[in-house]
This record gives C-alpha cells, sequence and structure tokens, in this order.
C-alpha cells in the first residue's frame, strides 16, 4: 500500500520532496527496505495534520502535501490540482478536493461530503448528507471530500496552535478546526474518484479496479 501510494504521488512534477512520515517502526523498516524516504514521527498525534507539522519542524518549505498512505488510487493530477489554488491566489492558506457523487453513495457515512460557496470555498463537511433537499426534487449534486490536502507553513503552525474544535471533535473531521477557526479552505472539483483502503472490502474494490486497468506498480 505504501509503496503504490508514494510511486504514483511522486509523478506529480510539482513535488520537489516526498517522503513517508510514521510512527510505526515496521513500516519504516519497509520503507528503508523498498529505498522509500522515510521519517520516523511520534506516536502521540491525534491526527495525520499533527504528525505533517513535526515533519514541518525538519523539513522547512512553503507548501506542504498531505496524502494519506492508504490512497493508492491518488494520482499526480490530484496532486497538481490540489495545488492550483495556491499558484491562482498566493494568499490560500489550505487546499483540498471534491468529486461529485450519487445520491446512494451521499448517505454513506464514510464519505465524507463538502459544500462549498461561490469562489469554491468550503462552507462545511459532514459524513450526514448535504445539502439537505427540503423539496423532493433536489436538483443539487453531492460532492464527496477526498482526504488531500495542501497546506502554507503557515496555516500548519496556525492549526497546531489551537485546541481541537467542537465540530472537530462531534464529526470526528479534522478540517473542521479550520473552518471553526476562520482559515478558508479552497475546494478543487475533480473528475477522479479514489478509494480509501481502511476495510478488507476497499482494498479489494481496489485491487478489482487495477486489473480491469491494467494498471502494475510503478517503478522508481
Amino acid at each position: 500500500m505504501i509503496a503504490w501510494v508514494y510511486h504514483r504521488a511522486r509523478r506529480a512534477p510539482s513535488l520537489s520532496n516526498l517522503l513517508i512520515a510514521t510512527d510505526s517502526e515496521e513500516i519504516a523498516a519497509y520503507c528503508r527496505q523498498a529505498r522509500i524516504p522515510v521519517e520516523l514521527t511520534s506516536s502521540t498525534h491525534r491526527s495525520g495534520t499533527d504528525r505533517l507539522v513535526e515533519v514541518m519542524r525538519r523539513q522547512p518549505a512553503e507548501i506542504y502535501v498531505n496524502i494519506q498512505g492508504d490512497e493508492p488510487m491518488v494520482t499526480a493530477e490530484h496532486v497538481e490540482l490540489l495545488l492550483r489554488p495556491f499558484r491562482e491566489d498566493p494568499a490560500t492558506p489550505v487546499s483540498t478536493l471534491k468529486v461529485a457523487i450519487s445520491d446512494e453513495d451521499a448517505r454513506d457515512p464514510n464519505n465524507v461530503k463538502v459544500v462549498t460557496d461561490a469562489r469554491s470555498r468550503a462552507l462545511y463537511f459532514s459524513r450526514s448528507l448535504i445539502p439537505h433537499h427540503r423539496d423532493a426534487a433536489g436538483g443539487l449534486p453531492y460532492y464527496k471530500h477526498l482526504g488531500l490536502y495542501a497546506y502554507t507553513a503557515a496555516a500548519l503552525e496556525r492549526f497546531s496552535a489551537l485546541p481541537p474544535s467542537p465540530l472537530e471533535q462531534a464529526e470526528k473531521l479534522e478540517q473542521l478546526r479550520f473552518l471553526e477557526n476562520g482559515i478558508p479552505i479552497a475546494v478543487v472539483e475533480t473528475e477522479n474518484d479514489t478509494i480509501g483502503v481502511d476495510t478488507e472490502e476497499n482494498l479489494r474494490r481496489v485491487e478489482n479496479y487495477f486489473e480491469r486497468h491494467g494498471i502494475r506498480l510503478p517503478q522508481g
């Protein structure tokens, strides 16, 4: 899984330095054997963002991209879309992605939904069905949030200085800490969905997808 994510993400031309951050000695040992750059981090972090903050202390940069290790379907296009808001507006502090999904998929609480304003900034993220269609006709599409992020160093510093927020704790969604503290999140739409692997069923779905499309693990 780690190899898939690493080798697919490194195809993105805008990434100048890519590494695995983990608190697992087993994962670190695998990465060293596979010649994948890795850094051991504390086991006390509550979220991937907190882990990234620790890496930031040792790896200075202007913008950091957070790619979850359970996203083997990540593509270079995802990464480039994620970085686009920073090129269009240097004042952008955080960005993420969304993809249109069916009504059925939107009802699954494991699929985090996002709604945005007219400037494509996040209004809210939720495991619940948002927006709520009061009229049966509905009409508005549902969007799933893809768990890929890019941040400026300043945004990460501010995040780390803030306590977990009430909505963040209620929904178990760390990105709500930014919104509750007035930090905007730019949201870019992609046409390419991903399957985050957190169950055996998800793993089989990804394996079947790669097999159907003749996708093999990239090397180098």
